[in-house]
């Protein structure tokens, strides 16, 4: 694509990596990880903001990537789960490990978003309460699991890394 009016060429950092590429600007940050960037981890949901499917984390903070247009994003670090995973071994976050241990992915529509909420929230606060975690995982909509095992896994990482030794 070709800049225009109607486009603006960005530079994106996704996961660690920089992305230089011609964006609508009406094109939305889950348009263009998924079609443009092949990263399908967040989800094409509601596309309204309503259920968390897309939640991606711009500069450690969640957002839905259905209502933020890329152009927005430039300079910002984005990550999505792709981007979760340790990057020299490939090998899977504590958290992402705790939501199949405790049975927290079902259909797994939902995972992706969940886990970006949960990350923000254990980057933010390592030993959360049960309720600062009902309380960050809220806009994520979950047909599957009732969130119990959700929950769960979220609380087991929190108590993990409050058992860690510090320093």
């Amino acid at each position: 694509m070709q800049p225009t009016l109607t486009s603006k060429t960005v530079t994106l950092l996704v996961n660690r990596s920089r992305h230089t590429l011609d964006v609508g600007v009406n094109e939305t940050l889950l348009e263009v990880l998924r079609e443009r960037l092949d990263l399908t981890g967040a989800k094409v949901g509601c596309n309204q903001g309503e259920c968390g499917a897309c939640t991606v984390l711009i500069d450690s903070v969640p957002v839905l990537s259905c209502l933020t247009l890329a152009m927005e994003c430039e300079g910002r670090a984005i990550q999505t789960v792709e981007g979760v995973e340790n990057p020299e071994t490939g090998q899977l976050d504590p958290l992402q490990e705790a939501f199949v241990e405790h049975h927290a992915i079902q259909c797994g529509f939902c995972t992706p978003g969940m886990v970006m909420s949960a990350k923000a929230l254990l980057d933010a606060n390592p030993t959360p309460s049960v309720e600062d975690i009902r309380h960050a995982i809220q806009g994520n909509l979950c047909r599957c699991t009732g969130y119990a095992q959700i929950v769960e896994a979220i609380r087991a990482v929190g108590e993990m890394r409050g058992k860690a030794p510090h320093g």
